[in-house]
């Protein structure tokens, strides 16, 4: 079976590369999935997604947070262009629990915090990306 050549990077590092089956993300348009011989597209990626590789061959899935940025893909290659993201396996559970609870504070002190709405999003994006259930 065809696989594809995925590579996610942020301004700050290469996050991860490697062949997949199957790529899923969270774009403005929605949730897209990409296999091998997709069509040529350009997406847009949402403030606090998830981001999901699908590697087979027994090998667990690569799950990341990722806020923001661009998907392309082209001749069987995805390449993932983050302005942050983080792999869930390096999110501190607990500090993001601590982020999304002083965010929702925020928010609730003032609706129209944009900013802690902004951070809100990235903390339960960090959550599910470490596999952990967000209300």
């Amino acid at each position: 079976m065809a696989k594809l050549r995925v590579g996610v990077v942020s301004p700050e590092r290469e996050i991860w590369s490697g062949e997949a089956d199957m790529v899923i993300a969270k774009t403005i348009d929605g949730e897209i999935g990409i296999m091998p011989k997709h069509a040529p597209v350009l997406g847009v990626l949402v403030e606090g997604g998830v981001l999901t590789v699908k590697r087979g061959g027994g090998e667990p899935d690569l799950v990341a947070a990722v806020h923001g940025g661009f998907l392309s893909v082209a001749d069987n290659e995805v390449s993932i262009l983050a302005e942050l993201a983080e792999l869930g396996s390096e999110v501190d559970v607990a500090a993001a629990k601590d982020a999304l609870q002083r965010a929702q504070a925020s928010v609730e002190a003032n609706q129209e915090d944009a900013d802690a709405a902004i951070e809100a999003k990235r903390a339960r994006a960090r959550l599910r990306a470490a596999g952990e259930e967000v209300g």
